[in-house]
């Protein structure tokens, strides 16, 4: 008698191949990190990933032509491949090699709430990318996966930016030199520990781009400027001082922290408590704090979570490491057994 088992295998960093679809029932899982975007003055060039939390998406092929999307979830995200992120970047990989007729079944859980600013959208768009990649034993870059990405995160917000994407398949720090062409730097992950806050309300990306200022001072551009290139010196050198000097937002921040409850007061007692720094992730409203330590990130999260409670806003709290693998990938192979 054969009986059906399935073999499961370890977590692994991505690794591109090439060749031809998997077509024996196999599936790949991919596990996609939580991003923190911008990393306070690197607005829309810089970002990170995290350990926690992380959205997990399972794709396997399907005899029908087209996608299916199934979300186990109650975010109630559209399932029309058309107006869901993970739906938008498979599109487009399959526009890329010609084969539209290819059958798709993605299933998705989420553990990144969205509208969060950790990434949400990212994390669906970067994982059905990864999966199809190995799925049907392409050979696509990195660099390609964040192309195909970024068509997600244009549906999200309405503009190709790729500051939570790039993190989210490289892994680590990562900078977004130029969109177009799209130039990607990859840099040293510092061995910092991270403490997000998400108080649970919901900024939409396209409203906080909506409110930025489109004219800047001079004064205050070059004063971003040489906290952008201090922070980025501060990776390189690991210097944690550095890094923590360098966490000064003077454009984005004093615009975008009115739709944050608390925020001043979360800042101000984080680095009392012995954060290096932080501020908005992404457009928000959740807010990360870097510490060089696990003891004051637990201290940095008691103060955030007293702060939320004496406010009587809900609020969910994490602290993790920055994620130096980015996605992993995990397949379930069908086995028969006499």
């Amino acid at each position: 008698m054969l009986i059906n088992a399935a073999i499961r295998l370890q977590f692994s960093p991505l690794i591109p191949g090439g060749g031809q679809a998997v077509s024996d029932g196999s599936m790949i899982e991919v596990r996609s990190p939580a991003t923190v975007a911008n990393m306070v003055c690197g607005f829309d060039v810089l970002g990170f990933a995290v350990e926690e939390p992380y959205d997990t998406m399972q794709l396997q092929l399907k005899d029908e032509a087209g996608i299916t999307i199934i979300h186990e979830d109650h975010f109630g995200l559209s399932i029309d491949p058309l107006h869901n992120v993970a739906g938008v970047a498979l599109i487009a990989m399959l526009e890329e090699i010609g084969r539209q007729d290819i059958g798709l079944e993605l299933r998705i859980r989420k553990q990144i709430k969205p509208g969060s600013g950790v990434g949400s959208s990212a994390a669906s768009a970067a994982g059905a990318v990864v999966a199809a990649n190995e799925l049907l034993q392409l050979s696509f870059s990195k660099e390609d996966l964040v192309r195909f990405a970024m068509h997600g995160e244009k549906l999200a917000s309405g503009v190709k930016h790729a500051d939570n994407i790039a993190p989210c398949i490289y892994g680590g720090v990562t900078l977004i030199r130029s969109i177009f062409p799209l130039d990607i730097v990859t840099l040293p992950a510092p061995d910092l520990y991270v403490t997000i806050v998400h108080p649970q309300i919901e900024v939409r990306t396209s409203d906080a781009r909506s409110i930025l200022k489109q004219h800047l001072l001079l004064r205050d551009a070059i004063r971003q400027w040489g906290n952008i290139a201090g922070l980025v010196a501060g990776l390189l050198k690991n210097d944690h001082a550095l890094i923590g000097r360098s966490l000064e937002d003077v454009i984005i921040e004093p615009v975008r922290s009115i739709l944050i409850p608390g925020f001043d007061e979360v800042k101000k007692r984080s680095k009392n408590a012995g954060a290096l720094g932080g501020g908005i992730s992404g457009s928000g409203p959740s807010i990360f704090m870097l510490s060089s330590d696990e003891k004051t990130a637990q201290a940095v999260g008691a103060e955030m979570r007293a702060i939320y409670s004496a406010i009587g806003l809900d609020h969910h709290t994490y602290v993790t490491r920055i994620c130096s693998t980015g996605i992993r990938t995990n397949w379930t192979k069908p086995n028969s057994v006499n």
